[in-house]
């Protein structure tokens, strides 16, 4: 079970850049506020946080490549050690546009905490850095590096579906480093990141998907047989941003953030949710890995298949659903739902409840009043032949997960109009 959050807050120092100063981390009203002008802060990456990574990190330093959803005239990002039991010394922290690999495409920016170069994130903790003046753009890949003292276990969110590096153990501050020959070793998670923020007065807000394993991008590396696409960024979730990017008018532009942990339910109670999703479920990782972050107008909320596998019925679910989605009302934040998608391993009893579910889902296009609208996730995928299923040329293999066509095929469904509008 994950620790009860310790959330500190790091007063953010003002950057002098062109334009005027900007300041630090607003609460994610003050961000919806400031839309069009104030603030103007977006988080336009982001990866939940899941559990601590195997092996701990001893005087080293990590560089993690973040995939923009939309870019701006400065960048800050949140650390996390959610799931530490120790202190997480930070003795220093860049930011700079990938090369592709380990190193950076121009200078390493320094980035800082409250003014200081250093910072020590308790355990159950988490940090948001100063604002850094790194001008990026939609679809930048932006290399974050932090340096840690001393022995420390990171958190981390496994699916990272890229290659993310680390320097050798003892190795010290290489955060600075614009080439990557420091930077040997390799790992296929992301630690100690979990979000990256830009400053933007043009964008509109930002939309959140939240779910398991199909919003986290299981199967969006498959590109056909024998076919793997690793660093590529093809979740849903990335091809709808490069539509909004592309489709969409500047003055209507929107960024998508990604916190989907595969494996994870909407209700708490299944009976058979294995352990090391257990405490993951909906509800108690709302605020930290929604609400928390900055700007925030929508979800894209997609739940419901491992609650069935795990053994919870159809009213389960829906009281899962509606507690959820009145805590996103009440803080002034759309919800936006897809019925739950085939799975050909559901037993008859399953399907019965999958059918509650997706007729609450799709009653007025509304789920009976408590969301604002529908995603038909259900309709795009499934095999007209076989409604439980998938359809062949969209699935992973595995019966249920999207491959590379599946996924552009699910963010090429949803409305744009729908991301942008107004409360």
């Amino acid at each position: 079970m994950p620790r009860l959050r310790t959330i500190t807050t790091v007063a953010a120092a003002v950057l002098a850049l062109a334009g005027g100063g900007l300041a630090g981390a607003p609460h994610r009203a003050e961000a919806r506020a400031g839309q069009g002008g104030g603030d103007a802060w977006f988080t336009s990456w982001a990866q939940s946080q899941q559990d601590a990574a195997a092996q701990p990190l001893r005087d080293q330093s990590v560089r993690t490549v973040t995939h923009l959803s939309q870019g701006g005239d400065a960048v800050r990002v949140r650390i996390q050690n959610t799931f530490g039991t120790t202190p997480l010394p930070v003795t220093a922290a860049s930011a700079g546009l990938s090369d592709g690999g380990p190193g950076l495409k121009g200078a390493a920016h320094p980035v800082r905490f409250d003014g200081k170069t250093h910072v020590t994130v308790p355990a159950g903790g988490e940090v948001w850095s100063d604002p850094t003046g790194l001008t990026t753009k939609a679809q930048a890949d932006v290399a974050v590096s932090v340096a840690v003292k001393g022995t420390a276990t990171p958190g981390q969110h496994r699916t990272a579906l890229r290659t993310n590096y680390l320097t050798p153990e003892g190795s010290g501050d290489h955060t600075g480093d614009t080439g990557g020959a420091a930077y040997t070793k390799t790992v296929d998670a992301t630690y100690l990141v979990s979000a990256v923020d830009v400053h933007n007065p043009s964008l509109r807000g930002t939309a959140v998907a939240y779910g398991s394993s199909v919003v986290d991008g299981v199967g969006s590396t498959n590109c056909g047989p024998g076919c793997t696409e690793t660093g590529t960024n093809r979740r849903w979730t990335d091809d709808l941003a490069r539509r909004v990017h592309a489709e969409l008018p500047r003055t209507r532009q929107v960024a998508v953030a990604n916190a989907g942990i595969s494996g994870t339910t909407s209700a708490a109670d299944c009976p058979g949710t294995p352990t090391n999703v257990q405490g993951l479920d909906a509800a108690t990782r709302l605020e930290r890995d929604v609400l928390a972050l900055h700007g925030v107008t929508s979800v894209l909320y997609y739940y419901g298949t491992n609650d069935l596998a795990f053994g919870c019925d159809g009213e389960q679910i829906l009281a899962s659903y509606k507690k959820v989605f009145e805590r996103l009302r009440d803080a002034g934040v759309r919800v936006y739902v897809t019925p739950i998608t085939p799975r050909p391993g559901y037993t008859d009893r399953n399907n019965v409840d999958r059918h509650t579910v997706n007729l609450f889902t799709k009653k007025a296009s509304s789920c009976a009043g408590t969301c604002d609208s529908v995603m038909d996730f259900d309709e795009v995928l499934k095999d007209p032949l076989h409604p439980n299923s998938i359809e062949p040329s969209y699935d992973n293999g595995d019966g249920v997960h999207a491959n590379i066509a599946g996924q552009q095929a699910i963010a090429d469904s949803i409305s744009l109009n729908m991301l942008t509008a107004r409360n």
